[in-house]
């Protein structure tokens, strides 16, 4: 079993309040885990902590009891906002390719079209584009996936969609997910626990 383990982590951003205050819990390969919280609470702030974003904090994210080391990261941020994460003047199959290239199955499932691999960011919709951005974090090294309201500005089919696909993905291939959302009905479909932010946090 793989643990990602989260130790006493405070963070601020420079001359402002501390947005973290000492937050502590772990997450297992084989659970999903919601984290319900309000917007601005700091919630995307521990996602960034979590998977090697940001570094100036204090604390301890380890995975297995190690620190994570350089390179690939384990740990697969998935962001709300795909389009601000992909380079804007490569088309999709490079992007996908910067991490790895799925079969056809797992493209089959996520729905993407092979036509779709010709074209750039700016042709594609948030939702196919965030096919794409979980795809990429899908990495087989991938051991953890944190995925920060990856599918709120999507419409309810397109969400159905993407959950299922990485759900059953994940499971196939025990990779542990902490779902962030704001949306408790969402967590209470699809996780097997919630934690609450304002729990954690100080």
């Amino acid at each position: 079993m793989n643990t990602l383990k989260i130790e006493n982590i405070s963070f601020k951003y420079r001359d402002d309040r501390e947005l973290l205050s000492n937050i502590n819990f772990q997450l297992n390969n084989n659970e999903v885990v919601g984290l319900f919280g309000d917007s601005g609470s700091g919630k995307s702030t521990l996602c960034k902590v979590m998977s090697g974003y940001l570094e100036n904090y204090k604390g301890n994210v380890t995975l297995n009891n190690k620190p994570i080391e350089d390179g690939f990261n384990p740990v697969q941020l998935i962001f709300q906002h795909p389009e601000k994460v992909m380079n804007p003047r490569w088309n999709m199959k490079k992007i996908l390719n910067e991490s790895w290239m799925p079969d056809k199955k797992i493209l089959d499932d996520f729905g993407i079209k092979k036509e779709w691999f010709k074209r750039y960011p700016s042709e594609l919709s948030g939702g196919e584009l965030q096919r794409f951005s979980i795809l990429r974090s899908l990495n087989p090294k991938t051991k953890f996936i944190i995925a920060d309201e990856i599918t709120t500005m999507l419409d309810c089919v397109t969400q159905v969609q993407i959950w299922t696909s990485l759900l059953k993905i994940a499971k196939e291939n025990e990779v542990g997910i902490l779902v962030v959302s704001h949306d408790h009905n969402l967590l209470n479909r699809i996780t097997d626990k919630i934690i609450y932010f304002n729990d954690l946090n100080g």
